[in-house]
């Protein structure tokens, strides 16, 4: 029988008297050493440094205490205020005025800083995309209904039968233009079920089928320098019905991410004008802004080309 075994065979009168079941194990002590009573010697078990240690009391006089309460009282009236005089600096001057404010508060140095602060969230945006990185996928039965969402007047659609999308920028130097059969023959079909996210605040789940991007950009390279792809459509309209072209930047590693498609059929069938027939930009890893309906021609540039957007203060990148 081990030593363990023969402690726990003690009974509790022992270990009591003892103080220790090793003293009623050993017996007594032969060395000539004096004996420890029972109680006389206390351990500390050892704090472990992430363990939860016990507040230190603190005594303060009352006119202490209300001298430190004032004080942060205080400093903390002057950090609001102080919030506040810098978050009004950088509302639109409508909110302001709502707000009875009179004082125009709009000047260059509140465009630089905001332009600044939206550039900042772009570079962080753009360091952090991944081409592994896929945006979730979903059924049919979660489909959601999906709005015209067109950002001005929806063009007519007598522009679908002379529609023809034309590609510059090339290696090869040329100006291809292709119709709707070259890309729904010459190309592999892919489906998917991603979600649709507008800056508005709205989102929607929808079943989008075309050609991915990534295919055209192999079946005709863009110049070895390109790094972006200026997306047009020429048929946009604003929202008196005049002609208002639409443009926005496209980089081409997201250009190239499998699951953007130049889509040609939605939710099992061929794009409506309300959808932008017959081809439109289907980029889930971007806002809703970036997703051209109607494309009517794609350039591939070394520098950042113009964005409508961009150039109406919005974000250039637009990742989520």
């Amino acid at each position: 029988m081990s030593d363990d075994k023969k402690t726990d065979s003690l009974q509790p009168e022992e270990i009591r008297s003892t103080g220790s079941p090793l003293s009623a194990k050993r017996g007594p002590r032969t060395d000539g050493a004096a004996s420890v009573a029972a109680g006389s010697l206390s351990m500390k078990k050892p704090q472990g440094f992430f363990e939860e240690r016990s507040l230190p009391a603190i005594e303060m006089t009352p006119g202490r205490l209300r001298y430190l309460t004032r004080r942060d009282v205080l400093l903390f009236g002057a950090g609001a205020v102080a919030a506040l005089a810098g978050g009004g600096f950088l509302l639109p001057q409508d909110t302001l005025s709502r707000l009875g404010v009179r004082r125009n508060m709009d000047s260059p140095g509140k465009e630089w800083f905001l332009n600044k602060a939206l550039r900042i969230d772009d570079d962080v945006a753009e360091a952090l995309y991944s081409g592994n990185r896929r945006v979730p996928t979903y059924t049919k039965s979660q489909i959601t209904p999906l709005k015209n969402n067109y950002n001005g007047a929806t063009p007519d659609p007598g522009y679908i039968s002379g529609w023809n999308l034309t590609l510059d920028g090339l290696a090869s130097g040329l100006s291809i233009s292709l119709d709707i059969r070259n890309l729904t023959t010459r190309f592999s079909v892919h489906e998917q079920i991603t979600r649709l996210v507008c800056v508005e605040g709205w989102s929607a789940i929808a079943w989008w089928a075309g050609l991915r991007f990534d295919d055209l950009l192999r079946a005709y390279p863009p110049m070895s320098q390109a790094k972006w792809a200026r997306v047009e459509s020429s048929v946009n309209l604003d929202a008196s019905g005049n002609p208002d072209p639409y443009f926005v930047s496209i980089d081409l590693a997201t250009a190239r991410h499998p699951q953007t498609l130049l889509a040609t059929h939605f939710n099992g069938q061929a794009l409506t004008v309300e959808h932008g027939a017959p081809v439109r930009l289907l980029v889930p890893v971007k806002l809703g802004l970036k997703n051209v309906k109607a494309i009517t021609k794609l350039t591939y540039v070394a520098e950042e080309p113009r964005d409508y957007w961009a150039e109406r203060g919005y974000s250039r990148y637009d990742g989520i």
